[in-house]
């Protein structure tokens, strides 16, 4: 039999298995895709490559979520409870010397007058000298008279602007001496009661959202591969795939935004007006957006840059500084550090090195550490004076496709990793009035009885259950959050 080849193959498919010149496959013909004598070996399971590719998950080992039915979140956090100012010495003024409080002991310039009074007894400290002295007046809301106990002037002492710490440590009374005995020449010289003291803070929420589209057409489409997703998603349904990669990235989004996310400043053109984003004609639109933790620690908390160069973590003394700051701080015991690959092994490098053998072999016999067992070359976690560091890797520091590649491409401005406290905070609540117990670190979504918008998803389109003429299917995504970093004192950054 005798076939005459078609001038366009494969395009007409026969309803019987019959020989035909236009459905006839030429093996030779590169056009067709067909070029080998024999059928290509389709494997359609898809290559997991990149392993688990989602980053999310950090804010789930360290925090909670909480429902919030305002645009705002507002907390207070407690004041320092000893009163510490730093500030310049006079020593010509009311013939003895005067102190001018600037700021207090955090560097924060005062907003109010200070709390010392008269008969209280101090610590003042500047050129590195220390004398105790008795207040005498208080003759206006920044300066206090002053009357060293062991010397007759302050002669030994700095006026250099700022240069000057004074601490209150207790006071001095005569027999008898009653809080309406108190003279002074100005009349603020009295001795009235302190307030406690506190600092609001607050952030507002962000909207999140995204969405995913098959066609009507391509949704009924048969040619289906095996699938497995982040989400746990498996089987032959290609479409569904996709939308599984939508909503692992749209997680991941949510979790990057509430790390990496700042409020735009008074001079940015960032702005929104009747949902619609706004241009340079709307410059001056302060605060939109929200804050991220990596923000709220550089504002409010600490930050490192190491003592000895970018991994500093190879180094003890980078640990002391940080041990040093953080007892000026909340002192925290229990810690966790969430760093990248980096500065993991260089800790663990560190902590080898402090055992005797380290430099010259491996120790046995250690927690059962024989020559026979894999040697553990890492460690979890350690104690340094009274604080305790637990170490994890964290892979949004690492992964090429997030923050490891802007690390490597802005080397100077790189984040090497968190240290974040264990525990809960006690702070009061302005919405519902009260103290209450939260973790140092918490989301807060918008939710109501009828609204949640914690993570939100619906369907449109006339695919599968019609709700439109649309003809596709859209998945939507959406969430409405915000972050909330109480006590960023304790919290530390390494750059």
């Amino acid at each position: 039999m005798a076939i005459t080849a078609g001038g366009s193959l494969n395009a007409v498919v026969a309803p019987q298995q019959q020989a035909l010149a236009s459905n006839y496959i030429d093996f030779t013909d590169g056009s067709t895709g067909w070029e080998q004598q024999y059928l290509p070996d389709l494997m359609e399971k898809e290559a997991e490559v990149f392993g688990n590719r989602t980053v999310s998950g950090f804010l789930s080992q360290v925090g909670a979520e909480e429902a919030s039915a305002s645009d705002q979140v507002v907390w207070s956090e407690q004041g320092r409870l000893h009163l510490s100012y730093v500030g310049t010495i006079d020593l010509d003024g009311d013939t003895n010397g005067t102190f001018t409080c600037v700021t207090d002991v955090d560097g924060n310039a005062l907003t109010t007058t200070h709390g010392i009074r008269v008969n209280d007894v101090v610590l003042l400290a500047s050129a590195g000298y220390v004398s105790k002295c008795l207040v005498t007046e208080t003759p206006d809301s920044a300066v206090v008279s002053l009357e060293p106990y062991g010397e007759a002037v302050l002669t030994n002492h700095s006026e250099v602007a700022s240069a000057a710490t004074l601490l209150v440590i207790g006071s001095h009374f005569g027999k008898g001496q009653s809080y309406s005995d108190i003279t002074g020449t100005a009349a603020d010289s009295k001795r009235t009661s302190l307030e406690p003291t506190f600092k609001s803070y607050g952030n507002q929420m962000q909207i999140l959202k995204d969405y995913y589209a098959v066609s009507g057409s391509d949704a009924s489409q048969i040619g289906w591969v095996e699938v497995s997703g982040e989400d746990g998603q498996s089987g032959y349904l290609w479409y569904l795939k996709a939308e599984g990669d939508t909503r692992a990235r749209f997680t991941d989004y949510l979790e990057m935004t509430m790390l990496e996310a700042e409020k735009s400043v008074g001079n940015s053109v960032i702005g929104f007006a009747d949902g619609q984003i706004t241009g340079s004609a709307d410059a001056g639109a302060n605060g939109v957006g929200t804050q991220g933790l990596f923000d709220a620690i550089e504002t409010r908390g600490n930050v490192t840059s190491g003592i000895t160069g970018v991994n500093a973590a190879t180094d003890l003394a980078e640990f002391d500084a940080i041990l040093a700051e953080f007892d000026n701080q909340g002192a925290i015991e229990e810690n966790m550090m969430f760093v990248n690959r980096a500065t993991s092994l260089a800790m663990d490098d560190m902590l080898a090195s402090m055992n005797s053998y380290g430099a010259g072999g491996t120790s046995y016999g250690v927690f059962d550490n024989s020559e026979d067992m894999a040697l553990n070359l890492g460690f979890s976690g350690f104690r340094r004076g009274s604080y305790d560091f637990y170490k994890s890797d964290w892979k949004y520091l690492n992964d090429k496709a997030t923050r490891g590649k802007i690390n490597s491409t802005a080397t100077s401005a790189a984040i090497r990793g968190a240290i974040i406290p264990a525990g809960v905070s006690s702070v009061y609540d302005q919405q519902l009035g009260k103290n209450m117990k939260r973790p140092f670190l918490h989301v807060r979504y918008r939710a109501s009885n009828t609204e949640s918008r914690k993570f939100k998803t619906w369907v449109t389109g006339s695919v599968g259950a019609a709700t439109s003429a649309l003809d596709a299917m859209e998945i939507h995504m959406l969430s409405e959050r915000c972050l909330v970093t109480q006590g960023a004192n304790n919290f530390m950054l390494m750059k």
